[in-house]
């Protein structure tokens, strides 16, 4: 290991010695410093320091032709310092250098995993693809700020959007960087979703009059697809959820005691649904396919409807 008072006229004319393949000039002036310099012509400075357990490490600087010899040394002061003081510089860019996209994050560990529990794992996905992904998915984990973030609400906000499709974007964010921590793949960063805040959402509700009642009942009745009619007649009937009535199966169903069992709800229990007459004759009127489980054996995009006590009473007697 030869060792020289490196200077710029030195590293501009040094070789490689043709039985080497490489040969290491250590600096006279700065301990730990050196060239490296390989047979293709490369040249490489690096500094070489101890860790807090002792260990003798070697980081790289950069190469020669890039970086003047005078930023190399200046770097390889502050690579000593940071080690003096009981930080490993190396170790410090292989976490930096772990660090994934976001859109690496979300494909290879938060979707993996929110499936595995979270029943609307789809409305996450959903939310990251139109909304995040486009924007941020390309920047590391540690270089998507709080702004980047508040870009994205503002955006949002102005292009009309609801306050709660802003505020799960928020919340999805937020719960995704703390993953990101906890997991240690955000390196030392904190969680630039944290503080800010989720607007309230507005509550609409929206119930129908007797007489949209009355006409939406006999598009129902006319309407080809009477699968998905059907479905719909359900929902006003019983006042149950969309997933409810399109996920039944037959064997959950019960007409003697005018009942539909809901093994799973939103609530994350198990329900009843009362059936009350028209909905016990719609049911009646449904073929069973041969084979299949489910009441409605088609995927159907039902748009759910909100139900009161007085209106769904005018609109059974309709029915009757």
């Amino acid at each position: 290991m030869p060792t020289i008072r490196l200077s710029p006229g030195f590293v501009r004319r040094v070789i490689c010695p043709s039985e080497f393949k490489k040969i290491d000039y250590f600096d006279t002036t700065m301990r730990g410093f050196m060239l490296e310099v390989r047979a293709s012509g490369g040249k490489t400075y690096y500094q070489r320091y101890s860790d807090e357990r002792g260990r003798e490490r070697q980081l790289k600087i950069g190469a020669a032709d890039v970086l003047p010899l005078r930023q190399a040394k200046r770097k390889a002061l502050q690579i000593k310092a940071q080690a003096i003081l009981g930080s490993d510089p190396q170790r410090e860019r292989q976490e930096r250098r772990s660090i994934p996209t976001l859109s690496a994050f979300v494909a290879q560990r938060y979707l993996p995993f929110v499936r595995t529990y979270k029943r609307s794992w789809q409305t996450d996905e959903i939310v990251l693809r139109v909304h995040v992904l486009p924007r941020l998915g390309h920047l590391f984990l540690d270089e998507i700020t709080t702004e980047r973030i508040i870009e994205i609400v503002t955006a949002m906000r102005s292009n009309d959007y609801a306050p709660g499709t802003v505020g799960r974007v928020i919340v999805i964010l937020r719960y995704l960087f703390n993953l990101a921590c906890k997991w240690n793949a955000l390196g030392a960063n904190e969680n630039p979703a944290a503080g800010i805040p989720v607007p309230p959402d507005v509550q609409r509700n929206r119930f129908l009059d007797k007489f949209e009642s009355k006409k939406l009942v006999e598009v129902l009745v006319r309407d080809e697809n009477q699968v998905a009619a059907k479905a719909i007649l359900l929902l006003l009937l019983t006042g149950a959820r969309r997933n409810e009535i399109t996920h039944a199966r037959w064997e959950h169903v019960d007409l003697e005691t005018s009942t539909l069992f809901v093994p799973l709800s939103k609530s994350g229990k198990s329900r009843y649904v009362i059936l009350n007459a028209d909905a016990v004759a719609v049911l009646r009127s449904i073929p069973r396919l041969p084979g299949n489980p489910f009441v409605f054996p088609h995927q159907l995009q039902v748009v759910p409807v909100h139900h009161s006590t007085s209106r769904g009473s005018e609109l059974e007697r309709r029915l009757a």
